[in-house]
């Protein structure tokens, strides 16, 4: 039976999980408040930064005693900056269950030779939380990025614990409820649910991880681009918009461009809800078809905004270079760009649902995973 594609085409064929879409309407005019040319310690320059701190706070709800810095390297960078701060005062427990999350299990164990506790979990499946020792610093991604599934809240994260909680949050931030209370540090980079352009991080501090960092001196050499301390006391200027290197003060106003979107569609309230709907349409449309499935093996896990499929039908004689074949028909056909699996994930699509993505784009391309599936099943024969 041949197959003919779809008359209806998404508006934007954008679906890539970081840089993900652009805000709706987005274009270059949107930054021309940008200080360009002038440095970032200027006045202009900080006052930026510190709108960007504290527009960040007011959306996403960050208690008013924690940190906010905005800081080099995207989410890697934060991430690492915490791990090399902040671990080795007390036992660890690693976390992952994707590509980003064993990269941190490398970074702890081989790099900063820490004996910890490694829980892993396989593509598709969380760790288990209950099983897990939070008097421990345990550290962990919210929503895995490559896996497709997420913690569903952090109920199993107990208030009184002698540990730092400390998430990387990249695709989860603005897309998913984060319980402050139970997470000390929370990193997370712009260029994911907000649309934002790539190498900027944002780094979140409890005051249990600023005591931690006033407190405590790891034993091995700090490069100066993490060091967020002088003479046992917290940089207090990293957290007011005094960047640690040089930003760019175009991303940063992009940033702000899309801060500003995100308060004129309700805020956080508004950022989640896009997301949710966003992957209902692809769950609807793999809930009615036999020969693909969700990667996360339990709904409650499942991500609303990296969303990760696999193929299943018999007939696929090998499996990696389908869903290669189907994502770059997809491409070539200028319907969906960047969609296929990450390259240590199972094979399949990868679907970002985050909030900048316009439902009816996601309801124009399912028709069209259809055809490019049953086009490539025929190819084959």
């Amino acid at each position: 039976m041949a197959y003919e594609a779809p008359v209806a085409r998404p508006v934007n064929p954008r679906f890539s999980s970081g840089p993900c879409a652009k805000i709706p309407g987005f274009s270059l005019d949107m930054l021309a408040d940008a200080p360009l040319g002038r440095s970032h310690r200027a006045a202009v320059g900080k006052a930026k930064l510190k709108e960007a701190i504290e527009t960040t706070r007011e959306i996403l709800g960050v208690p008013a005693d924690y940190r906010i810095g905005i800081v080099p390297a995207s989410d890697t960078g934060a991430v690492e900056m915490a791990l090399w701060s902040l671990l080795g005062a007390r036992p660890v427990t690693m976390c992952a269950w994707e590509s980003f999350g064993s990269g941190w299990v490398t970074d702890v164990v081989k790099q900063l030779k820490i004996d910890a506790d490694v829980k892993k979990a396989e593509y598709g499946d969380i760790v288990d939380f209950t099983d897990v020792d939070f008097n421990t610093d345990v550290v962990f991604t919210w929503n895995g990025t490559t896996s497709g599934v997420r913690v569903a809240n952090g109920d199993d994260i107990p208030a009184e614990r002698q540990g730092l909680t400390i998430c990387d949050a990249t695709s989860a931030a603005f897309a998913m409820d984060l319980p402050w209370d139970k997470l000390d540090v929370v990193t997370f980079s712009w260029q994911k649910v907000l649309g934002g352009e790539g190498g900027h991080g944002v780094l979140i501090l409890s005051p249990r991880a600023v005591e931690r960092l006033e407190t405590y001196t790891p034993k091995w050499p700090m490069p100066k681009i993490f060091r967020m301390t002088k003479g046992g006391k917290l940089i207090d200027g990293i957290f007011v918009g005094e960047t640690i290197n040089t930003p760019s003060m175009l991303c940063v106003e992009d940033y702000l461009v899309a801060l500003k979107w995100a308060k004129t569609i309700g805020g956080l309230k508004g950022l989640i809800g896009r997301a949710e709907a966003n992957a209902q349409v692809v769950w609807d449309f793999v809930a009615a078809k036999p020969w693909i499935e969700n990667l996360a093996n339990n709904p409650a896990n499942a991500s609303t905004t990296s969303v990760c499929l696999k193929f299943n039908d018999a007939r696929i004689k090998d499996g990696a270079a389908f869903a290669k074949a189907v994502a770059k028909r997809l491409e070539k056909d200028g319907v969906a760009l960047d969609v296929g699996a990450y390259r240590d994930a199972p094979a399949g699509l990868r679907i970002w649902c985050g909030s900048t993505v316009e439902k009816a784009d996601l309801e124009a391309l399912m028709p069209w995973i259809e055809y490019a599936f049953e086009a490539e099943i025929a190819a084959q024969a």
